[in-house]
């Protein structure tokens, strides 16, 4: 199963973040007060990790206003991820619902042993079982590869750079001018394009086949033309697809590669598919 050498280079990704942020900040208090000064900013960007690994996946689910979803409300969906994370020798994550009808999905946490999926009442009403198994599947592929303390890191961060332009009152469009780029800029090193590539293939091993994802990820594209959706751009990398139109603020914080080439891709992993179709 795909994905070791993902995780890998996520662990260290985040590891080189944290180092580089410390040496940065400890440089700088070093320069304005010495020694002292220059410890006690480690000392910040170390406590400041902890805190973001022990309360992100919190955040997250809080920022998009996300509810634990019982067992009882979706006892299918409970027992399709149960399945999916033994498959993937992961713990399951606890699930929760976002109250809209946008259909969308998202991951967030910390790693294997603590990580949460949202899943939107738009979802659980217009995917089939075998759409909802593939968007499950590809959000624990984030998980099992440990990209989902990347994305939720990178999403919670660059929010806070871009709401920090509204410090600057009546000058907030011109800070959000620099802060923007800035914080779309930290997005695009942690995470590549590649990983979504990595997450679908994972996904189609655990289906134990390409296409339900492959459907999934059309019928949301066609959502997002029908339904009204709104939301910090910066939260982009959580979702399964883009849900942002691909300009103004936006733009800037595109991390998912096309729907159209992820499609292409799994379906290249059965290729025998449209003949197995017209012989039924």
């Amino acid at each position: 199963m795909p994905g070791r050498s993902a995780s890998a280079l996520n662990l260290l990704k985040a590891w080189s973040l944290l180092l580089a942020l410390a040496a940065v900040l400890g440089a700088l208090g070093w320069a304005l007060g010495g020694v002292r000064v220059g410890l006690l900013f480690i000392f910040c960007v170390l406590l400041g990790a902890v805190g973001l690994w022990t309360y992100a996946d919190r955040v997250v689910l809080g920022m998009v206003g996300a509810r634990e979803l019982l067992p009882g409300e979706a006892p299918a969906l409970h027992s399709t991820v149960e399945a999916l994370a033994a498959r993937a020798q992961v713990v399951k994550p606890r699930l929760y619902l976002l109250a809209d009808g946008f259909p969308r999905a998202l991951p967030a946490g910390r790693r294997p042993l603590g990580s949460a999926i949202a899943v939107s009442t738009g979802l659980l009403s217009a995917a089939s079982p075998a759409e909802l198994e593939g968007v499950v599947a590809h959000e624990l592929a984030h998980v099992r590869n440990r990209d989902v303390f990347l994305q939720t890191s990178a999403a919670v961060i660059a929010m806070l750079i871009v709401e920090a332009s509204r410090i600057g009152g009546w000058l907030e469009r011109s800070l959000l001018f620099v802060l923007a780029p800035v914080a779309a800029a930290f997005v695009h090193v942690l995470l590549s394009p590649k990983r979504e590539f990595v997450a679908d293939r994972t996904a189609a091993a655990l289906c134990r086949s390409p296409h339900g994802l492959a459907d999934a990820l059309v019928r949301l594209e066609q959502a997002m033309e029908l339904v009204e959706f709104s939301a910090s751009p910066a939260t982009e990398p959580l979702y399964t697809v883009n849900p942002f139109a691909d300009q103004g603020l936006a733009a800037l914080f595109v991390t998912h590669p096309p729907i159209g080439e992820r499609v292409r891709r799994l379906r290249e992993l059965d290729p025998d598919w449209r003949e197995r179709i017209k012989a039924a």
